[in-house]
């Protein structure tokens, strides 16, 4: 694990820059950096050491140094691909998994994305062809990131990396402003810089003198269901689990596990003790607020398989914590459960370096309300006029502050009244349209124009057409909540600590088989992860598979309304804010003021407060004077070939 960045261009690339962007990636890999130069290249690596700890240094080259490599991730099969690859005549020199990329890029070319199982982000440089080869893994758990320049193409895993370029322009796109207030992240391929772009999830990108091309290898959510007996899948699902796990149980440094005292989390360290690996360290984190507090749940799952368990409990005080994270999500980013992963991720790295989490659960085995209620509304068809005024009446009960259950009935009723592509954008949505029509300023509602914010989940939901209604849902939010939110979410918060999280339920084997499921075995009668909690209840301590979904939530409208109201009014209505041009000050008062009476605006308050805060953090923060490259970087002088 670790960060890489590198330049490729037609002339030769400046070193001491690529160096910078290095060292802005010092946090991604504490335990050492490496550099490689050489005619049209300059490209390298920071490395969080956990396999081949003394001799798995990167860059990586082939036997004749023609092929250069860095990876960020873990390839789990390298051992059976370094066999397959001796027995075909290249040889090792270390035991990293990294030095199977330089190998399988002779025998495969770009094709080597088939035979990866793991999670990585890559570039490879091909010396005598002048071209460079980017990849990432199929449902985007490693970050990579694009840009062009005169002449050439620049890398990175982080955003900062491009920033620590003197040159690099730092123009903000306007559309993604607009896609992060509707969704609390910047959604789709762009960034919120202008001219950088990610590699897509699944994808690979070449550039080879100044021509770029990319390549989708693999599609999330195209598989047929199967036909398998309930209990015959249950015993299937038990099996794969234990491999994932077993396979993430690798390596050379301490492994934990990041327990909410969920499903997902606990059947993970069910796994992990009945694969033999011994009690794993345990961390969770809890609220004063008895509501969000989830700690007695992860106590009990600990304390059956006898963990050595970790508690930790966030208060309000947090704006230290809010300056920390800050710093290092590069775009603007409301997931609110952020803070708690970043804090986890903290305390965690005080004992380990590699988490195992329950990333993945919801999207493959359908667990979030959503899957139930949009079943719902689909079997309640109203003809249009009465639709209509369905999404009135729902609208003004779900800004009631009657009680949650009559906001979740006008919810339904206003939902119900929708087409099903609107109605599942208006569920993922912080900010519909309409309300920020109402919230923006002339001009920044010029600049935005008649964009939907909303394009990357309709486009999704279109591609995924021909799948039933439950399997479509997953499909979408795999390619683009999952994509967008979750796994940035956990890089960043655990990358920040020089700490490497593994994801199980996100195994790419076990995956394509839970896609291809019947979509009853997910959601059925309004019970959502069917088959999972199914598959685990024995595992786990009596009722704890039929809890109710929460994670590590944060009840941000009582802190907005509490501790952090000062700075929500401070940082959304000073002179900066204002002269900002992206919010009326009048609509920002206003919903404040609705805010401070009771009604429901904390994730959008919050998504205003990052926005403004990563503009004054971000983008308003002069350029860097050039020649700041630092670090003990080992030099590699490319070899005539």
């Amino acid at each position: 694990m670790c960060g890489v960045a590198g330049w490729a261009t037609t002339d030769d690339p400046d070193p001491d820059v690529v160096r910078s962007m290095l060292a802005a990636l010092a946090h991604r890999g504490p335990d050492g950096d490496g550099l490689h130069v050489g005619a049209g290249i300059a490209m390298g690596m920071r490395r969080l050491a956990i396999v081949d700890v003394a001799g798995g240094a990167q860059p990586m080259v082939s036997e004749d140094r023609a092929v250069v490599a860095v990876l960020n991730g873990e390839i789990y099969n390298h051992g059976r691909l370094r066999a397959e690859l001796t027995a075909r005549g290249h040889r090792f020199a270390s035991g990293s998994d990294g030095e199977c990329l330089v190998h399988l890029y002779e025998e495969y070319g770009d094709a080597l994305v088939h035979h990866l199982h793991g999670m990585f982000a890559f570039a490879i440089w091909d010396a005598v062809a002048g071209r460079l080869l980017l990849g990432r893994d199929r449902v985007g758990k490693k970050p990579l990131f694009w840009r062009r320049v005169p002449g050439g193409l620049q890398f990175a895993s982080e955003l900062k990396a491009f920033a620590a370029d003197p040159a690099f322009p730092r123009e903000v796109d306007p559309e993604a402003v607009h896609g992060f207030l509707a969704c609390l992240y910047v959604p789709g391929a762009g960034t919120v810089w202008r001219d950088v772009r990610r590699v897509a999830p699944g994808s690979v990108l070449t550039w080879e003198r100044g021509l770029i091309r990319d390549h989708r290898y693999h599609t999330l959510g195209v598989a047929r269901p199967s036909p398998v007996g309930f209990d015959e899948a249950a015993a299937e699902l038990r099996t794969r689990l234990l491999t994932a796990v077993r396979m993430r149980l690798t390596g050379e440094r301490p492994i934990g596990l990041l327990l909410s005292g969920g499903v997902d989390s606990s059947a993970v360290l069910a796994a992990a003790v009945r694969s033999g690996h011994g009690p794993l360290p345990t961390f969770t984190i809890g609220f004063d607020d008895a509501a969000t507090d989830e700690r007695r749940f992860a106590r009990a799952v600990a304390g059956r398989y006898g963990t050595d368990h970790h508690e930790w409990v966030l208060g309000t005080d947090v704006l230290p914590l809010l300056e920390d994270l800050g710093a290092q999500f590069d775009e603007p980013f409301a997931d609110s459960s952020a803070i708690a992963t970043f804090y986890l991720a903290r305390m965690a790295s005080r004992h380990v370096t590699v988490v195992l989490n329950g990333d993945g659960g919801d999207e493959c085995f359908g667990g979030y309300d959503r899957y139930a209620l949009m079943a719902a509304g689909a079997r309640l068809r109203l003809p249009a006029p009465v639709g209509a005024l369905a999404v009135r009446a729902g609208a003004a009960m779900g800004l009631s502050t009657r009680g949650a259950r009559v906001r979740r009935a006008g919810r339904f009723l206003e939902l119900a009244g929708r087409d099903p592509a609107d109605r599942y954008a208006a569920l993922m949505s912080a900010f519909e349209p309409f309300r920020l029509a109402g919230l923006y300023t002339p001009e920044f509602a010029r600049r935005v124009g008649a964009l939907d914010p909303m394009r990357h989940l309709r486009t999704a939901w279109t591609e995924a057409a021909d799948r039933p209604l439950i399997d479509r849902m997953l499909t979408v939010d795999q390619r683009t909540y999952l994509a967008g939110d979750l796994l940035p979410k956990m890089d960043l918060a655990t990358m920040a600590h020089g700490v490497e999280a593994r994801s199980p339920l996100l195994d790419q084997d076990l995956m394509a088989w839970a896609d291809g499921l019947p979509a009853s075995y997910k959601v059925a009668d309004g019970v959502g992860k069917r088959l999972l909690k199914h598959a685990v209840r024995d595992w786990l301590p009596e009722g704890a598979a039929e809890r109710p979904k929460a994670g590590f939530g944060i009840p941000m409208d009582d802190w907005l309304r509490g501790p952090l109201r000062p700075l929500a009014w401070d940082l959304l209505t000073d002179a900066t804010a204002r002269r900002r041009g992206v919010f009326r000050p009048d609509a920002v008062r206003r919903l404040l003021g609705e805010l401070d009476a009771g009604q429901r605006h904390g994730r959008r308050v919050w998504a205003m407060v990052q926005l403004e805060s990563w503009y004054r953090r971000h983008a308003d923060r002069p350029r860097p004077p050039a020649g700041l490259g630092t670090g003990a970087y080992g030099i590699e002088e490319e070899r005539p070939c």
